[in-house]
């Protein structure tokens, strides 16, 4: 029961924030032999974050209805990284990825590029300035975070400051992006838990549930109240020191 409610603390700040949840969750299940991480409970933690982003955005998804636009651009920036994602699976070739060394790199590098897009000062609008090309440059970053260390976040709102989109709006459409993500890895791990594992969803996989849906939705909240007023550099600090232990610790 620990082990769950770590995992969910885990999974709810770090898949909206620019340092990776993958990594955060491959690492600390690895280093504290937890015994509850399994293809279910992961599928759970998705789940909890899927709807946490569903219901705190849920007056722009009713939006998308009008603005069908926007959805479109959603839908086309989602294809690259569910195609890739695809391929990576049906080939056997994303447990290749999960690597403790890859990511140490992954943290490190992309937490300076990071660094990189954020210093511009630049101020286009979601509204104005999110045309089927960023969609594109944005959806084709976005397969970059299916290297773990990376982060879906994290690349996206690099792509998009690159784009020259403000941090908020930057942030907005990185979790826009995260409603399609999250809702194929949660539909893909449903069905993997029912064919391949043959089993039902337990006790913990609700309490999963519930708690990485409560703190993804903080989460979520405070973290788009400080964009407001913060630059992302506190993320690139982290990201640099977490990577260059990584890389110490899988070089000894």
């Amino acid at each position: 029961m620990v082990d769950v409610f770590i995992l969910s603390i885990i999974q709810g700040i770090t898949e909206f924030l620019p340092i990776s949840s993958s990594s955060h969750l491959i690492l600390i299940s690895e280093y504290l032999n937890f015994e509850n991480k399994s293809l279910s409970i992961d599928v759970s933690l998705h789940i909890g974050s899927f709807l946490a982003v569903v219901i705190y955005f849920r007056k722009d998804i009713l939006n998308l209805t009008k603005n069908k636009n926007l959805f479109l651009k959603i839908i086309i920036s989602s294809i690259p990284l569910m195609a890739t994602g695809y391929f990576l699976i049906k080939f056997d070739l994303i447990n290749q990825l999960r690597n403790i060394k890859i990511i140490g790199w992954t943290t490190l590098i992309f937490g300076i590029l990071l660094l990189i897009s954020d210093k511009f000062k630049i101020n286009n609008k979601l509204e104005k300035n999110f045309k089927y090309k960023s969609a594109m440059i944005i959806g084709i970053f976005q397969i970059l975070s299916l290297v773990p260390g990376v982060s879906r976040s994290g690349i996206t709102i690099t792509g998009a400051r690159f784009l020259n989109f403000n941090r908020f709006d930057s942030a907005k459409i990185s979790f826009l992006l995260s409603i399609p993500a999250l809702g194929a890895v949660s539909i893909f791990g449903l069905k993997n838990v029912i064919y391949s594992e043959n089993m039902s969803l337990s006790l913990l996989n609700y309490i999963s549930i519930f708690l990485s849906f409560i703190i993804s939705y903080v989460t979520i909240k405070y973290f788009l109240n400080f964009i407001k007023k913060f630059n992302l550099y506190i993320f690139v600090i982290y990201r640099v020191i977490l990577g260059v232990i990584i890389l110490i610790i899988s070089y000894l």
